[in-house]
């Protein structure tokens, strides 16, 4: 990971990030605005909504499953507001149903939970999405997916395991559990 911005120029871009998971979006808006982004955090697509009505972003990344509105209800309505906004869906329950549908419906990008700050990058200044590579053939299972966010959040937190605790709403004892099992291959 590197600290040094990847977007330069005179205005700080905006990215809006909308996800009902609270741990997620903390620690990817930190990753984001070390990559030289103005970050705005929303936990529903009705408070996404609202926010891009007030401040216009450059960028927003979509959780596809939320409560309330979908990121794929969202999305629309953010192209409504600026048609040349650049829109990342990111899901957990990645299908190839919902990719196609959701670049149908203007996305620039659809990825796979888990996904890093560089990997969302790279898919919101990406100039098409590659549907072939849009859903994984075999899906990790949620306990591999809970290993790889446990993983990545480590890491945001410089290996520091009271803080990664904090960070995901746990113990630390109970992380210091997770981390000493082996990961789930798939």
């Amino acid at each position: 990971m590197t600290d040094e911005p990847l977007i330069e120029g005179e205005e700080q871009p905006h990215l809006l990030l909308v996800d009902d998971d609270a741990t997620f979006t903390r620690v990817m808006a930190r990753a984001m605005s070390r990559r030289g982004l103005r970050v705005s955090v929303a936990g529903s697509a009705e408070e996404g909504l609202q926010m891009a009505k007030d401040d216009l972003p450059d960028y927003a990344v979509l959780d596809l499953k939320m409560d309330g509105d979908s990121g794929l209800v969202l999305l629309p309505k953010l192209l409504e507001l600026d048609a040349e906004m650049r829109v990342v869906i990111l899901t957990g329950y990645s299908s190839i149903a919902t990719a196609v549908e959701a670049i149908k419906r203007g996305a620039t990008n659809y990825l796979c939970k888990p996904a890093d700050a560089d990997d969302v990058l790279t898919a919101l200044l990406s100039e098409h999405a590659d549907l072939d590579s849009l859903v994984p053939e075999n899906p990790m299972s949620v306990d591999r997916l809970q290993w790889e966010h446990i993983q990545r959040v480590l890491a945001e937190h410089d290996g520091n395991i009271s803080a990664t605790a904090r960070a995901l709403g746990m113990h630390r004892r109970t992380l210091q559990r997770k981390l000493q099992k082996r990961p789930v291959r798939r």
